[in-house]
């Protein structure tokens, strides 16, 4: 039987690595988004809003086999994030339950199930690192749960197997992206480059010297195609992480190295970008001018607020993949080859300069 994927968040810098391997693997592929971002070749491409019941209507006779949900919409508190969220999953699951065509519903959620939503980032009794999918949910609102527990529902109702994939930072390609930490640090190094001023890291002493991890988000599709059509992933949560382990003060020098610039000392204070980045929009569009960017709107291309809390984390976060490992996945990504791979890409499609 032919493989159709419904993925929720097409355009993302999740659901297009997802898409590109599964149209690559011979899959039928629509994709779900809201429409603002052009999706990969390939992909019928629909545009619905998925806070609405009316998604049920943008959906229909898509009647896939296998639906793979991406996407999150951030909302200014943690009780709006669980409503709309977890509305968008029952909405959408509600919308291709009912044909009887879905095997496999795979959510992918991440390391803030271990963490803490941002507004508790942290601040309750945080696991012992590294995080074991065995550890389960923290005693605190998260709107990861609300979607899972509306997944959960829905699989009970309609008869289908699912997974849940919890990924660290991702490294990954994506124009519009809210959550992108490779190209946030691209666009950083090239203004730094610009200007002049020094590359500063802007996270916490504990992220520099602490032991941490990525996900590439082509191993992360890997793994949302392996759970989803393997017995083995099957009904299970899984982290899913690149595979090695490293320390920022190792790589920040090396990102440095690869755009020519000087890496600066560890600050005696936290120094993050959101604060630094006031004169960025303009600055953008100089380099963009001067150099033939396709992309002159530094804000589709950085997100300097989710980069600060990835690295201001005040703990050390790693991750344990012994659950997958276990389970047959077995797929290893070098964490600085997923940077550098990012940034020859980005310079192809001109968003970076050469």
């Amino acid at each position: 039987m032919t493989n159709k994927a419904l993925i929720v968040g097409s355009s993302g810098v999740i659901g297009s690595a997802l898409a590109e391997r599964l149209l690559a693997e011979g899959w039928q592929v629509h994709g779900v988004s809201r429409g603002r971002t052009p999706g990969v070749a390939g992909v019928h491409q629909i545009s619905a809003d998925l806070t609405s019941p009316d998604v049920a209507q943008a959906l229909a006779g898509v009647n896939p086999t296998h639906v793979f949900i991406t996407a999150w919409s951030r909302q200014a508190t943690e009780e709006e994030n669980i409503r709309v969220n977890g509305a968008m999953v029952k909405n959408v699951l509600d919308a291709v339950g009912p044909a009887g065509t879905v095997r496999h519903v795979a959510l992918v959620t991440g390391l803030k199930h271990y963490l803490g939503p941002f507004e508790a980032y942290g601040k309750g009794a945080v696991p012992i690192t590294p995080f074991r999918e065995e550890q389960g949910r923290q005693d605190v609102a998260n709107f990861y749960y609300e979607q899972e527990d509306r997944m959960f529902a829905a699989a009970q109702q309609y008869g289908f197997t699912w997974s849940v994939h919890r990924p660290h930072t991702i490294i990954g390609y994506a124009i519009g992206n809210a959550m992108n930490m490779g190209q946030t640090l691209a666009v950083y190094a090239a203004l730094c480059k610009h200007t002049g001023q020094p590359f500063v890291f802007p996270g916490s002493a504990a992220q520099w010297t602490g032991l941490t991890d990525m996900t590439d988000a082509r191993l992360l599709a890997r793994h949302l195609q392996w759970a989803s059509t393997n017995d083995a992933g099957r009904n299970e949560d899984f982290n899913v992480v690149n595979g090695d382990v490293f320390r920022w003060q190792w790589l920040w020098p090396k990102l440095a190295e690869y755009f020519g610039i000087e890496a600066a000392p560890l600050p005696a204070d936290i120094s993050p970008l959101e604060a630094r980045m006031t004169d960025a929009p303009a600055l953008w569009r100089e380099i963009a001018q001067q150099h033939g960017l396709a992309e002159p709107d530094v804000t589709r291309l950085a997100s300097w607020w989710h980069t600060d809390a990835d690295l201001g984390r005040p703990m050390e976060v790693m991750t344990d993949m012994s659950k997958s490992r276990k389970a047959g996945f077995l797929d290893y990504q070098a964490t600085p080859e997923a940077f550098f791979d990012l940034f020859e890409r980005l310079k192809r499609e001109k968003l970076i300069p050469a």
